[in-house]
């Protein structure tokens, strides 16, 4: 078989979720982002696995996720959507019961006269200036919107994965001073909000990368192996060329495996000449260019040329994979391809 193995550890997730709800701090509830299909590993199975253990609010980028995790989970959990309520989400929003972070005067409108009485809850912009009610326009609409009981009020940190950035007090600060005496529940910090402490966890917290083995929750288990499989291997005489452009030259009598993955499945041409794969414990490194459907690999020093080599696994994560590419974890983990066979792991009580 030439289709590559991801391997997704529910177990993990749920791990990695029960820690970050245990840093949460009792009285805090946790909830989880499982957007952008739940960050490359699948919406349904992890979202089911997370309510199995013991999620009951989740995060998603967009109404049409909503719609997805719903049918996942049927009636019950909150499904909040990050974007709020856009132009033709209103008979999703209604029959599915999500809720809308309401995040522009537009919205406030559109929500209000639309939908109302239907849950709603409001992002406010604390200065990352990306989505969110400004400073000015929220002391105009509040009165109007906290009469009509949201039941939220959220703010996202830009450095939160830099502890002891300036700018993640000042965004405290300004959340405080938008939101201390409403009365509505608060949600502040993602996981790396919930790594600065207590005081940025309010009422509710909303980890996402951090569930799925990614940083900067450095203590979290690991949740993806991706075992790639050799097609062929070949010797390749000192002088003669691998891959496109002349991308790699042998310098020594070597043996490459090809293998079935490229950027098609998710591995950025940036991993060409610059990434390693493993048998077992054992680096082979990745040579050439990486093309559409194919990598090769010199596997010259192994006794053995194995039928599978991990790019993910026990001795690379997705963030060791980053910084190989000069990219982040997230991008990674949210590029794995579909043409992946994925087999999900779910063996603990």
């Amino acid at each position: 078989m030439a289709t590559a193995t991801l391997t997704i550890d529910l177990d993990a997730i749920a791990a990695n979720w029960r820690a970050l709800d245990k840093l949460s701090g009792p009285g805090v509830q946790t909830a989880a982002v499982v957007k952008a299909d739940a960050y490359g590993l699948g919406t349904a199975r992890v979202a089911r696995a997370l309510a199995q253990a013991g999620a009951r609010r989740f995060f998603v980028a967009v109404a049409e996720e909503g719609v997805a995790v719903r049918q996942a989970l049927g009636p019950g959990p909150q499904i909040s959507i990050l974007s709020g309520h856009m132009a033709g989400d209103t008979e999703m929003m209604h029959d599915l019961d999500l809720t809308p972070m309401l995040n522009s005067l537009e919205q406030i409108t559109r929500h209000l006269e639309a939908l109302p009485g239907h849950p709603f809850g409001v992002q406010l912009d604390t200065g990352m200036n990306r989505l969110g009610v400004e400073m000015l326009e929220w002391q105009a609409v509040a009165p109007i919107l906290l009469e009509a009981g949201p039941v939220m009020l959220m703010s996202h940190l830009a450095c939160a994965d830099e502890p002891d950035h300036p700018m993640n007090a000042h965004q405290l600060e300004v959340f405080h001073e938008m939101t201390d005496g409403t009365g509505v529940p608060r949600s502040f910090a993602a996981t790396g909000g919930i790594l600065l402490g207590p005081k940025y966890h309010f009422d509710l917290t909303r980890p996402g990368v951090g569930l799925y083995g990614g940083r900067p929750f450095d203590m979290a288990e690991r949740v993806v192996t991706l075992s790639l499989p050799v097609i062929q291997t070949r010797e390749v005489a000192p002088g003669e060329i691998v891959g496109y452009s002349c991308g790699w030259e042998a310098e020594a009598p070597s043996v490459v495996a090809t293998v079935a993955a490229g950027y098609a499945d998710g591995i950025t041409r940036r991993l060409s000449n610059n990434a390693v794969l493993w048998d077992g414990a054992t680096p082979c490194p990745l040579i050439g260019r990486v093309s559409m459907d194919l990598i090769t690999v010199d596997v010259t020093h192994l006794p053995e040329v194995p039928k599978y080599l991990d790019l993910l696994g026990p001795h690379q994560t997705v963030d060791d994979l980053a910084d190989a590419a000069g990219t982040i974890g997230y991008e990674i983990l949210t590029s794995l391809g579909h043409r992946y066979l994925r087999r999900y792991q779910e063996s603990r009580g």
